[in-house]
């Protein structure tokens, strides 16, 4: 077994890696500030960025939570892997070769790296069969789909054989253990041991965001298989189907551009949505659209506003419109503004294209409907409007629906459709949503008190930036440190030695200072800065994390660097004048002809004299 990773090799590796490419994978980041990128935290739930991303520092800090740290640590925090894992994942990324301290190689035996590994192998395994005589019914099923071989290909589209140990042999000979396999969802455990969990079947990879394969979706082709239409891997170490959404990977990056997103419900309407220049489409896998594939999305959207666009594809049917409703429940958490696009004839996407062509898919955006309006239509149906009670009892059951939105313009004009859907006078519908809002709220507030009783307490004094008293001194300190962390590699280090070795009047800025005075000598390598913070001393951490994210002052890099040089400059000045005062205290008590009195003017004037020299100096 290897040993551990060389430092140097840890050092170097991260110097290589820029930590805005790896969280760019997961979260949608847009410049914010000089040397700073700003997003939506992937580790809390919020509709506003706070998360804080600085390239040149290798660090993030989230406003909001107050997660903070490097490359590293993002990895091992947002997909649960070990530090070595993380290392060596990077390290892969860059082609680097590590060291190990016993002089071993990179080892290969890590848990949640070995179920990549293997999902990529059977990846391709399944690509490779779909060229096999054998896998004819797999290709004339997709070809009368509309999809050829480079389609199948763009996707990764593979074939599972008929038998019972095909891949099973083939990763096993590639060096994978039944034990392995297993715990990648790609063999079922028998009476006579693992064979493969996919057999004859199209199969399609299913990708995390960041493109590596983490399980597969797989559907029947043959009569006498008895399993179920679609057979997805089942809850792994990697893959967790909540949470999962098929074509992100490929779709991510338009998501992220265009800040809309097309909901689709299968692999087949994915293709056909790409294929057709609908590049945002997307579908769940297995499971109901929810609150986890929200989060997914409004990361990737970078959902801090309401100009993006999620747009769901339902089938009018009676499944599709429960789809909707469940799907207008988590809906309300998009800032984004929700629609409904049903095809012509409840054509899916697949079908549209396959029939009328890729104008059609594309045109299918043309036809979306809000969902608020898309639900009231279904809350509506079933109600005979004709009638008083009728149109009393649609009321009552598509008031609540109003009710649940927040939007101060939005509420009112729906209020207005709502009465002329049903017919009705547009106060008494005003009246009844108003009623139905107050039901609501009685509802919920019982949960949201248990909620806060149960959580645990907050420290009763935290120092952040923005609790900071806004008196000079302070924002002096507070700007100072913000200049030295961040651009302090790039300033002339002996005049940020001198200044941090001054002391500070706030005490919770002087822990930090502190900090930053122990890791002086080392601030022109890279993520000096992340180490600083990482040794102030408790409680005053979080405020050394928000200090390295938080937006200097400074309109542009070169501003910025001269800028936090004249604070340091100034910390000096402001204490040779400290200096200063307490020899016109002393020059008070002493005789002006006594030595005392001559040795306190000649400190004066060679303090006078620094102070303007770096007064000239700024």
């Amino acid at each position: 077994m290897a040993g551990r990773i060389r430092q140097s090799d840890v050092e170097e590796v991260k110097s290589r890696t820029n930590i805005a490419d790896i969280i760019g994978e997961r979260v949608a980041l847009k410049n914010a500030g000089v040397g700073a990128m700003k997003g939506l935290c992937p580790f809390h739930d919020e509709r506003s960025p706070s998360f804080n991303v600085r390239p040149q520092a290798g660090f993030y800090h989230c406003f909001g939570c107050g997660e903070s740290g490097d490359v590293y640590s993002f990895l091992t925090k947002m997909d649960h892997v070990s530090f070595t894992e993380a290392v060596e994942r990077l390290a892969g990324r860059i082609g680097y070769t590590l060291h190990y301290e016993d002089g071993g190689a990179a080892p290969e035996h890590t848990g949640r790296t070995r179920l990549y590994a293997a999902n990529a192998a059977a990846a391709e395994f399944f690509r490779g069969q779909l060229l096999t005589p054998e896998a004819d019914t797999a290709r004339r099923f997709l070809g009368e789909r509309g999809f050829d071989a480079g389609a199948a290909a763009h996707f990764g589209v593979g074939y599972a054989p008929k038998g019972w140990e095909g891949m099973r042999d083939a990763l096993r000979s590639a060096g994978f253990t039944d034990e392995e396999l297993t715990n990648a969802g790609l063999v079922s455990q028998g009476q006579r041991g693992v064979y493969d969990r996919f057999r004859g079947r199209v199969v399609w990879p299913i990708r995390d965001v960041t493109g590596q394969v983490i399980g597969f979706g797989a559907r029947r082709l043959y009569d006498d298989d008895k399993g179920p239409k679609y057979l997805n891997t089942p809850e792994t170490t990697i893959y967790k189907k909540a949470q999962v959404l098929y074509g992100l990977d490929l779709a991510k990056r338009d998501i992220s551009r265009d800040h809309r997103v097309v909901v689709v419900e299968g692999y087949t309407d994915v293709m056909a949505c790409h294929l057709a220049g609908i590049t945002t489409a997307i579908a769940t896998c297995g499971t109901a659209f929810g609150s986890d594939h929200i989060t997914v999305l409004r990361r990737v959207m970078g959902d801090d506003s309401t100009a993006g666009e999620v747009v769901f594809t339902f089938d009018p049917d009676a499944a599709g419109q429960k789809a909707a409703l469940r799907a207008f429940a988590d809906a309300k958490r998009f800032n984004a503004q929700t629609y409904v696009a049903t095809g012509p004839e409840g054509l899916d996407p697949c079908d549209l294209r396959l029939k009328r062509g890729d104008g059609a898919v594309r045109g299918l955006m043309d036809t979306k409907v809000p969902m608020v309006e898309f639900v009231l239509d279904q809350r509506i149906a079933g109600y005979d409007l004709s009638s008083v009670e009728g149109r009393v009892g649609a009321l009552r059951a598509s008031a609540p629906v109003v009710a649940e939105l927040r939007d101060a313009l939005l509420q009112p004009e729906y209020i207005r459709v709502l009465a002329r859907r049903l017919g009705m006078d547009t106060e008494d519908v005003r009246r009844e949503v108003e009623r139905a809002g107050r039901s609501g709220a009685r509802r919920d507030s019982a949960p949201a008190t248990a909620q806060a009783d149960d959580a645990p307490g907050e420290p009763l004094v935290r120092v952040t930036v923005s609790s900071l008293p806004r008196t000079a001194d302070v924002t002096l300190e507070r700007d100072a440190l913000m200049g030295f962390l961040q651009f302090g590699h790039r300033m002339d280090a002996a005049l940020v030695a001198r200044a941090v070795s001054l002391p500070f009047r706030h005490p919770a800025l002087d822990a930090v200072r502190q900090a930053v005075q122990q890791h002086a000598e080392s601030m022109q390598r890279l993520g000096w800065a992340v180490e600083a913070v990482s040794t102030v001393r408790e409680p005053f951490r979080p405020l050394g994390a928000e200090l390295l994210a938080s937006d200097f002052p400074a309109l542009d890099d070169v501003a910025a660097l001269s800028s936090a040089s004249d604070l340091a400059r100034r910390l000096v000045i402001r204490s040779l004048d400290a200096q200063k005062n307490e020899l016109l205290g002393a020059i008070q008590r002493v005789p002006a002809a006594s030595e005392d009195g001559r040795a306190i003017r000649l400190q004066l004037r060679e303090l006078d004299a620094e102070r303007q020299r770096l007064v000239n100096e700024s």
